[in-house]
């Protein structure tokens, strides 16, 4: 019987039983669920659960459990039961306990996604599909620059540029865009392909000028150079290191001569502590007296912490009696390591950066995936030191999504070395026993 005649009961049940479909559809979604990152956190959400779903049937149970062996797969699980388990000692209600757990749970997708990637040959779609999407934001983002009245965001001068979420989420992915380009547009050169190499020196470009004159973030522009520098470090000779650091001093100079927005944000560091200091409320004031509060609750419970979902009780307790920025309350210090220092101590603090230090080694190979890989971590680390970038919502999933299937296929290509390694070694030795 042919496939066309074929009932379509029948092939559908053959398709429910056909892992490579299972596979496929798991590709698939994880191309959606990039697709719609820059776009909308509800389809996010969405995507991820299905693409559990679809992943659960290819799963090998048993080279997944071996695979907790590993510290770049241990360490995301250990930083979500340690959440788990810390909701025994807070004093918090329950209900923020779990709600301060749900931030940490995506990080349970890593271990799916390093084992599917692993096997999966389509890898590079969903960073394709990522691209595509950060590439139509861009365009969006210079209409509604323009044109403010067809941004969905409220019209006014904090969301100028700025089509869907928030400048900081943007900024992060332009950010991302722009230098991961820097990688192929290199290798298009070598091959003497000039054409693509300039068509994606232009897009890389184009993300820049959107930071520089349309939606400026300092986290971002003071991250970017630090990427680059891992590039060059690892990619480029000293000589080559000295030209792109000085075209990074003339294009900033230039950008500082060209860009109002951007003189503002950066000269404003000064002016806005200058204020806070005389008691006003502002966004560098803020940041260093949540640090301040939070290096005290961590001093108090230096071991384990204060429990998950304590830290907003804690700054209710120290803002009683306050004016100003001293008597703000939040959940979040806009620091990753005080984030998790106020809740679990010390051992928080040795599992995140466990985690950071495992994948930055995981991606410290030479090739594409890897230097995706090391340029997610590698933004994540440095931004979190101004926010709470694994436990935010959109950056956290650009780590889960980066890390994860980038390191699904290192691990797949480290696997196949080691394999060819230990067959050549095998074969020696029988040589020699022959001989």
């Amino acid at each position: 019987m042919s496939a066309a005649a074929e009932p379509i009961g029948a092939l559908l049940s053959r398709r429910w039983r056909d892992p490579a479909a299972w596979m496929a559809t798991a590709d698939i979604v994880a191309v959606l669920l990039a697709a719609s990152l820059p776009w909308s956190t509800s389809l996010v959400g969405i995507f991820g659960v299905v693409l559990v779903l679809v992943m659960l049937p290819t799963i090998d149970a048993s080279s997944l459990v071996a695979s907790l062996k590993r510290p770049v797969v241990a360490a995301p699980v250990a930083l979500f039961l340690l959440a788990l388990i810390g909701t025994l000692w807070s004093d918090a209600r329950w209900g923020m306990r779990f709600y301060a757990v749900a931030p940490t749970a995506k990080l349970l997708l890593l271990p799916l996604l390093f084992h599917h990637f692993a096997r999966s040959q389509r890898a590079f779609w969903v960073f394709i599909a990522f691209l595509a999407s950060c590439i139509a934001l861009l365009a969006m983002s210079w209409i509604v620059a323009y044109f403010p009245n067809l941004t969905l965001k409220a019209s006014n001068a904090a969301s100028r540029g700025i089509f869907v979420k928030n400048y900081i989420d943007q900024s992060q992915e332009f950010a991302l865009c722009a230098v991961v380009l820097a990688y192929p547009v290199l290798s298009l050169l070598r091959e003497r392909r000039f054409v693509p190499a300039f068509l994606l020196f232009a897009i890389a470009m184009g993300f820049l000028a959107n930071m520089i004159f349309v939606i400026v973030s300092r986290t971002a522009l003071v991250t970017m150079p630090i990427m680059l520098a891992a590039f060059g470090l690892i990619h480029l000779r000293w000589r080559a290191n000295i030209i792109i650091l000085a075209a990074t001093v003339v294009l900033a100079g230039l950008a500082w001569v060209a860009s109002s927005p951007l003189r503002e944000k950066i000269t404003s560091i000064d002016s806005q502590y200058q204020l806070y200091e005389q008691g006003s409320v502002t966004s560098v004031g803020e940041r260093l007296e949540f640090w301040k509060k939070s290096l005290g609750f961590f001093a108090e419970a230096p071991i384990v912490g204060h429990g998950t979902g304590s830290t907003e009780g804690l700054f209710v307790q120290a803002a009683a009696g306050q004016k100003g920025v001293a008597a703000e309350v939040i959940r979040n210090p806009h620091n990753q390591t005080l984030n998790v220092a106020v809740q679990w101590g010390a051992l928080g603090i040795v599992v995140l950066y466990a985690m950071w230090l495992s994948h930055l080694m995981m991606f410290r190979g030479p090739g594409l995936f890897n230097w995706i890989g090391l340029l997610v971590v590698v933004q994540n680390i440095f931004t979190s030191l101004f926010n709470s970038h694994i436990f935010d919502f959109h950056e956290g999933w650009m780590y889960v999504l980066g890390v994860g299937i980038a390191g699904g296929v290192v691990l797949r290509t480290s696997g196949t070395a080691a394999a060819r390694e230990a067959k050549a070694s095998d074969a020696k030795a029988s040589d020699a026993k022959a001989s």
